[in-house]
């Protein structure tokens, strides 16, 4: 359904980030972060995906990755004034290996 919804309207954000947490529940790491990815490049305030982006890319070993997703989600939530989120964001960050 998600898929349907993008085909109709590709800039529905709110359809590519369900399809990118649809993908990342079924382990579809890859399809996930693109997804998330795309997402960010269409609207790079959507706070939510840098975090669930940099979820998926530690799921997948991509740790390295995941810092620079974390680092500019970030930036996302600081110009966007979501403290909430800008807290998860460094939360996630701080327990990333050294």
């Amino acid at each position: 359904m998600l898929k349907a919804l993008l085909e109709e309207d590709p800039a529905n954000k709110f359809a590519r980030y369900g399809l990118a947490m649809e993908y990342a529940k079924a382990g579809q790491l890859d399809t996930a972060v693109s997804e998330f990815r795309a997402l960010i490049a269409a609207d790079p305030s959507y706070c939510a995906a840098y975090f669930h982006g940099g979820q998926a890319l530690e799921k997948a070993g991509e740790v390295e990755e995941a810092r620079t997703m974390y680092e500019q989600g970030i930036e996302a939530a600081e110009r966007a004034g979501d403290a909430h989120t800008r807290s998860e964001l460094q939360g996630a960050l701080d327990l990333l290996p050294l």
